[in-house]
């Protein structure tokens, strides 16, 4: 799903280029990362939705069967007890499309990162 996606400049164009049944997916998604994280801003990087304060808080993209939810390192390591069940990486976590999205989980996972980039502007 990914390679149209790199050619888009908007979170909104790479929403419309999503299979449709895959798209209330990512908008509730959207609007858990926005919630969580006010005045970020959205921007495409890398070809994925991001979120910025100063730096990227949070990058997320849909795949055949995933939505890869990219929370950096210290994301990952922060709730690394918490997503056990789901395969990931060193900054990365992939949420199965066939299961409920875990948007509380994503929304703590955001607000640390805002808490972690906060910090690091002191």
């Amino acid at each position: 799903m990914t390679e149209k996606a790199a050619k888009v400049q908007t979170v909104d164009e790479y929403v419309a280029g999503l299979p449709e049944e895959v798209r209330p997916v990512v908008q509730e998604i959207r609007k858990t990362i926005l919630a969580a994280a006010p005045g970020a801003k959205e921007v495409i990087s890398y070809g994925m939705p991001a979120y910025k304060l100063k730096r990227v808080l949070v990058y997320f993209a849909a795949w055949k069967n995933h939505i890869g939810f990219y929370a950096l390192p210290s994301g990952v390591e922060a709730f690394k007890s918490r997503v056990e069940k789901y395969a990931t990486s060193k900054g990365t976590i992939q949420f199965p499309l066939e299961e409920e999205m875990p948007l509380a989980l994503i929304a703590e996972m955001v607000a640390f990162r805002v808490q972690e980039e906060l910090q690091r502007g002191k």
